[in-house]
C-alpha cells in the first residue's frame, strides 16, 4: 500500500509539472502514462491523502509513551531520561511533538484534500477529512486545552479555540458528517485508501456516532446537558454504535511494527507499569498475558508467584536503566502487530454505563452495559474465563514493592478498594469507580482516553508520583495530585505572540501543568 500511494504521489508531482508545457504534451504523450485524468477516476489526486493522515493520529515513544501513557499509568520507563527528570516526572521536556504531528501530518494535508475535494465537487471526502480531523484534535486538546482549530491557516497571529467552542464545533461538523454519509451509504470512493473499513460507510457513520459519544462524555461535568442531547443523539442515531469488535476502528500499521515493539524490545525503554501490576494482579485478570511478557526472575515476584509480571512505578526514582529491565516487558504477540485500535467496542459500552448512571437513555441498563464492555474487552484481546472475572467480589488491587530497591524506595499500598463485580446496591459514586476501572484497563494501548476519564472522575485511584520534579518552570503539581495537562509549544509565545496570550486567557489559568482543562472541574461526580 505505502509503495503505490508513494508512487501516485510522485505521479501527481509529474503531471502537474507537465502542465506548463501544452505543446510538448501534446506531442509527446506516453499512451501508458498515469494522467491527471485517470488519477481523478480512481480518486486517487485526493484520496492518497488519507492512509498517512490516518497514520499520523497515533503518535511514538516521545508523543505518547512519554506522556500520556506514563501520566495514566500505563506504561513506565526504566530509563532515567534528562538524568531523571523529565515528562515522566512532572518537568516537561518533549513539549511539542504532538502538537507538530498533529497540525504538520494531518491539519496541514486535511486543508489540500479539502480544497481538492471542494473544486471537485467530491463531499464524501471532504466530510472524511473532518472526521479524521476532530478524532485527531480532540486528541491534541486533550493535552493542551485550546488549540489552533477554527482559524488553522490564516495568515499572522493565529487565534485559538477555546475548549467550549471546540465541542460546539464538533459536534456541528459530526452532524454534517454524519448526514453526508447517510445520504450515501452505498458511497465506493475510500475503498483503495481505507485500510480500516475497506471503504464501508456504514462503518465509519458508526465509528462518527461513537465519537460524539466520546466527547459528549467529556463534557458531562462541565455541561451536562448539551452532554446529554449529544450522547442521546449519538445513541438514537439510525447509524448505530460501535458495540461489536467487529466494528472498531482499527489503525493500519501499514507495515511498520507496533510502536510499543521498538520502544520496548529496541530501545529497551518501556516496561509494564506497577499500576498495571497491582490492578491486573489484584483482579487475577486473565488479559495480563496479552499485555505483559513473565518475568525471567522469580525473585522479582516473590510476594504474589502465581502472578508473574512485575511493573515500575511511574514517576519512580530510576538509579540505573539496568536495574529494571528484567521487569515485565510488553506481550510477544505485539511483534506480529499489523494495527493498532482506536475505538472500540468496549469503551462505547463502558461510556454508555456512565451514561446511564447519569440518567440519560441508553440501551442497556448501567450493570449490562458495564458487562459487556469487560466482555468486548477480553473478546478482543482473546482472553478466556470472563464470567469468572466478572463474578469476583472479593479481589482487591495489589500493595506495591520496587523489590530492585532499597527500603520502601517507589513502594506504594493501593488506594483501590474496588471490586469487579458488580454491586447494584452500591451508590452511583461505587458504580463509576468500577466502571472506570475497567474502562481503564481496556483502554491499553489507548492512553490518551484513559489520561482523560482518570483526570476528569478520578478512577481509577492511581499511586501518585514517587518523584515529583514539577515547579515554577511549567507549574508545581501537589504530592497528591496528577499531571493536569501539558503547557503549549514554547515556539507559540515567539513565533504566535497574540495567538498565544489569547489562548492562556481562554485556558482560565496559566500556561502551566497543573491547571484543569475545560472538562477537568475537580468536582464531584454526581
Amino acid at each position: 500500500m505505502s509503495k503505490k500511494l508513494t508512487f501516485l504521489l510522485f505521479t501527481i508531482g509529474l503531471v502537474s509539472l507537465n502542465s506548463c508545457t501544452d505543446d510538448f504534451a501534446e506531442l509527446n504523450t506516453n499512451p501508458n502514462q498515469i494522467t491527471t485524468e485517470s488519477l481523478k477516476q480512481n480518486f486517487n489526486h485526493v484520496g492518497a491523502y488519507f492512509p498517512s493522515m490516518l497514520n499520523a493520529i497515533s503518535g511514538n515513544q516521545v508523543m505518547h509513551n512519554l506522556n500520556n501513557d506514563s501520566w495514566v499509568r500505563h506504561y513506565a520507563t526504566p530509563t532515567p531520561f534528562v538524568g531523571g527528570i523529565n515528562n515522566t516526572t512532572y518537568y516537561p521536556r518533549w513539549i511539542h511533538q504532538y502538537w507538530n504531528r498533529i497540525y504538520g501530518s494531518i491539519m496541514s494535508p486535511g486543508r489540500q484534500v479539502i480544497g481538492i475535494a471542494e473544486e471537485g465537487g467530491y463531499d464524501m471526502f471532504v466530510q472524511w477529512t473532518k472526521l479524521i480531523q476532530i478524532l485527531a484534535t480532540s486528541r491534541l486538546s486533550a493535552y493542551h486545552g485550546p488549540i489552533i482549530y477554527s482559524n488553522y491557516g490564516t495568515q499572522g497571529d493565529v487565534m485559538y479555540d477555546s475548549e467550549a467552542d471546540l465541542y460546539t464545533t464538533w459536534f456541528s461538523e459530526l452532524d454534517q458528517v454524519i448526514s453526508t454519509f447517510s445520504a450515501d451509504t452505498s458511497y465506493s470512493g475510500f475503498k483503495d485508501f481505507d485500510a480500516s473499513y475497506g471503504g464501508s460507510i456504514p462503518h465509519w457513520i458508526k465509528m462518527a456516532n461513537s465519537l460524539r459519544l466520546r466527547l459528549a462524555m467529556r463534557i458531562s461535568k462541565v455541561n451536562p446537558s448539551l452532554a446529554k442531547t449529544q450522547a442521546e443523539k449519538a445513541i438514537n442515531d439510525p447509524g448505530g454504535l460501535i458495540t461489536t469488535n467487529a466494528d472498531n476502528l482499527m489503525l493500519s500499521l501499514y507495515g511498520n511494527p507496533f510502536h510499543e515493539v521498538t520502544i520496548g524490545f529496541s530501545w529497551n525503554d518501556t516496561r509494564m507499569s506497577a499500576s498495571m501490576e497491582s490492578i491486573l494482579g489484584g483482579y487475577d485478570d486473565p488479559r495480563a498475558p496479552k499485555y505483559w511478557s513473565p518475568v525471567a526472575d522469580a525473585t522479582l515476584v516473590a510476594d504474589h508467584p502465581t502472578f508473574p509480571y512485575k511493573g515500575i512505578r511511574n514517576g519512580a526514582y530510576l538509579a540505573s536503566k539496568a536495574l529494571h529491565l528484567p521487569y515485565s516487558n510488553i506481550a510477544e504477540d505485539f511483534k506480529s502487530a499489523s494495527d493498532r485500535k482506536l475505538v472500540d467496542a468496549a469503551e462505547v459500552h463502558f461510556a454508555l454505563a456512565e451514561a446511564n448512571l447519569r440518567g440519560w437513555s441508553t440501551p442497556l441498563t448501567a450493570h449490562a452495559h458495564y458487562e459487556e464492555g469487560v466482555k468486548q474487552s477480553f473478546a478482543y484481546w482473546g482472553a478466556g474465563g470472563v464470567d469468572a472475572y466478572l463474578a469476583n467480589n472479593t479481589g482487591t488491587p495489589l500493595d506495591y514493592d520496587d523489590v530492585v530497591e532499597t527500603g520502601a524506595v517507589n513502594d506504594f499500598v493501593s488506594r483501590i478498594t474496588a471490586t469487579v463485580a458488580w454491586d447494584e446496591t452500591g451508590t452511583n459514586e461505587e458504580k463509576l469507580e468500577k466502571i472506570m476501572t475497567q474502562k481503564w484497563i481496556a483502554a491499553y494501548t489507548n492512553s490518551i482516553e484513559a489520561w482523560v476519564d482518570h483526570r476528569r472522575t478520578g478512577y481509577p485511584k492511581l499511586p501518585y508520583n514517587y518523584q515529583n520534579d514539577s515547579n515554577a518552570d511549567f507549574g508545581v503539581v501537589p504530592a497528591d495530585e496528577f499531571m493536569k495537562r501539558m503547557v503549549f509549544p514554547v515556539g507559540e509565545k515567539t513565533n504566535n505572540a497574540s495567538g498565544y496570550s489569547d489562548a492562556v486567557t481562554k485556558l482560565g489559568g496559566p500556561d502551566e501543568i497543573n491547571t484543569r482543562l475545560y472538562w477537568d472541574t475537580g468536582g464531584p461526580n454526581f
